[in-house]
């Protein structure tokens, strides 16, 4: 069943990517798999965009909340959830607004962050406030993309503030949260992105590179990854669990 209103709210995303991206299925399957045993009953989703992740991933909670700042975007997924009620016999919510949006008393069993956390100028008080808002025991999952040295003109025009490594991601874990699994993904997509950083340095990848991407060097770094022990990838996983 679906829950919730949607509140007028000022916040429009200038990003481009979202429906580029919507698509690349093998990707969204690889990383998706890494999270499974980290989902509660109740999640909470930061971010939800159009709702690729929410699709994806709501059936396996009891309820789960799209949190969403841009109310156009959050009118996509309550229309979505509005035409699969009962789905997996899951409730979603949607919401407008962010973390201060809502209610003080709130808590999860999980909380997603897929691709949000480099869009958000104060990250480390987000991750804060995050951390607040889990039930004791719970998992806070973050996927973010990885090194800074990648960073190009696309981030930049879909609003990436930065990209994290090990290191810089752990600088920002709250005292009241345990490592529970650190690793980079997507190692082949790693090479490619150094190559369009020397040699393209493009602002906006094409249809055809993504679908490529997805379908040839996601589904080859579903082994490479795995043979590098999580070492190198263009992006990067990591779960923390509450105390």
């Amino acid at each position: 069943m679906v829950g919730g209103t949607i509140p007028d709210f000022e916040f429009k995303y200038e990003g481009s990517e979202l429906d580029l991206f919507a698509n690349a299925c093998h990707w969204r399957n690889y990383w998706s798999r890494q999270i499974f045993p980290y989902l509660g009953k109740s999640v909470l989703e930061v971010g939800a965009g159009i709702g690729s992740t929410t699709k994806l991933l709501a059936s396996r909670a009891e309820v789960w909340t799209a949190l969403e700042p841009d109310s156009d975007m959050a009118a996509q997924i309550a229309d979505y959830a509005a035409s699969n009620v009962g789905a997996g016999g899951s409730t979603v919510k949607v919401k407008v607004g962010s973390l201060q949006s809502l209610e003080p008393d709130a808590r999860y069993d999980s909380i997603l962050y897929i691709d949000v956390l480099e869009h958000i100028k104060s990250d480390a008080a987000e991750v804060k406030l995050a951390s607040e808002m889990l039930k004791p025991g719970g998992y806070l999952i973050l996927l973010t993309p990885a090194h800074q040295f990648l960073y190009t003109p696309f981030d930049a025009a879909i609003g990436h503030y930065r990209r994290y490594n090990q290191h810089t991601i752990d600088s920002l874990r709250p005292g009241i949260l345990t490592t529970t699994k650190s690793r980079y993904l997507d190692s082949m997509g790693m090479f490619a992105s150094l190559g369009n950083k020397l040699l393209l340095n493009s602002s906006q990848p094409t249809r055809k590179q993504i679908v490529f991407w997805d379908r040839i060097l996601v589904s080859s770094s579903t082994i490479t990854d795995s043979l590098l022990n999580f070492r190198f990838g263009k992006s990067l996983l990591t779960v923390w669990q509450k105390s």
